[in-house]
């Protein structure tokens, strides 16, 4: 299929599609259906490098930058995969390697490198707080040399095969800050240690293949040492991996809305009804083409915060309206997809009915769609703030 602005980074997308290649429809299917962890493809990933991404070569990675991390995801949804079960390592990877400490970073990203450890986990989430992160309820008191955490997080995800996980508490009480977003800090957790005293892991049963967990946490111990950057000064860290998070997350989108599109062409012009194929009817084809405009337009939008990103420029708008319009483009798409393959998009065999569980996932996470209107509205538009 012709695309119109993905000529560039061939050598990368080649790479990934060649890796992507040995892990055929087939492999995700059979994962997706016994809900199992590709850990072949994760550790294919790893060792081919292109999980170290985003890892400066002085630590054993690429040295790349978030734009070259996105196009990675967005192969590998592209060709059937999903990377929801690697992706956490790109976005938390940015907080560790832009506010972490020289010592941290000594410490932990050559082993990242080379996967002998795994940052897959951001605990920032919680049950009674959702996306207003300011009021999460964790805590993390200060005593001697240790900080003692306290509380609950929710849809924690790839906590169960991952090493470490980025966690956000809160360090000052809100009631004693002049601004919400004051107080809280950001700690680097070792899921092992922790969960052999003080942190409690209870899986998700959810309607797509993606392991994640309700975290509990009772008196949970964490070396002084593993606070990252300067306490009291997390919420502005965390930014750092959610606006990295919007981005990977609207550049896969854009490779299931291609994958999408890329099937349901090649299906309807095959397809043959009343003695012609239904593709040629314009009630086929207006809907694919209107999804393929969108996923179009979702990659520029991608591309431009990915440069504001890696610039260092403030990219939180154009972060979130990418996501914003990747995930309404893949919808879109999935929808025209499943629809007509009639009743063989719902049959396994054709991938269909996984992907498109896959891709509904995110018109609610990482941030809503409406969260985002919200966002655009008032931090763009200038217009009263609605909550």
């Amino acid at each position: 299929m012709a695309v119109t602005i993905n000529e560039d980074y061939q050598d990368i997308r080649e790479g990934v599609r060649a890796l992507c290649a040995q892990f055929p429809d087939e492999y995700h299917r059979n994962v997706d259906e016994v809900r199992a962890y590709p850990e072949e493809f994760v550790e294919a990933l790893t060792r081919e490098g292109w999980m170290a991404a985003l890892i400066p070569e002085e630590y054993g990675g690429s040295g790349l930058g978030l734009t070259e991390a996105s196009v990675i995801m967005e192969e590998i949804n592209r060709s059937g995969g999903n990377s929801g079960a690697c992706h956490g390592q790109m976005y938390n990877m940015n907080t560790l390697i832009r506010h972490g400490s020289e010592a941290q970073r000594q410490a932990y990203l050559p082993k990242i490198a080379t996967g002998e450890l795994r940052l897959q986990s951001m605990g920032v989430t919680e049950p009674t707080t959702g996306t207003d992160t300011t009021k999460i309820k964790t805590t993390a008191v200060k005593k001697g040399d240790r900080y003692v955490v306290n509380g609950q997080k929710v849809w924690i995800s790839r906590v169960q095969h991952s090493d470490l996980m980025i966690l956000l508490a809160r360090t000052t009480p809100l009631t004693e800050v002049k601004k919400k977003s004051e107080g809280l800090s950001i700690f680097l957790v070792d899921i092992k240690e922790a969960m052999k005293d003080g942190m409690t892991v209870k899986p998700i049963p959810n309607m797509v293949n993606h392991e994640t967990n309700e975290l509990f946490f009772d008196h949970l111990e964490i070396p002084e040492e593993n606070l990252i950057g300067e306490e009291g000064k997390g919420f502005k860290y965390i930014l750092t991996g959610l606006n990295a998070e919007r981005v990977l997350i609207a550049a896969e989108c854009i490779g299931d809305g291609y994958w999408f599109t890329e099937r349901v062409s090649k299906y309807v012009s095959e397809r043959e009804v009343f003695g012609r194929p239904i593709g040629q009817n314009q009630g086929v084809q207006f809907p694919i083409a209107e999804a393929f405009i969108e996923v179009e337009a979702a990659n520029l939008m991608r591309f431009d915060a990915c440069r504001r990103f890696d610039s260092g420029l403030d990219c939180g708008a154009q972060a979130n309206m990418a996501k914003y319009l990747a995930a309404k483009a893949s919808w879109e798409a999935a929808n025209a997809c499943i629809q007509f393959h009639g009743g063989f998009g719902f049959a396994n065999e054709y991938d269909v009915e996984r992907k498109f569980r896959e891709t509904r996932l995110y018109q609610v996470a990482p941030i809503s769609t409406n969260l985002i209107l919200s966002y655009v509205a008032e931090h763009v538009l200038k217009l009263p703030r609605s909550f």
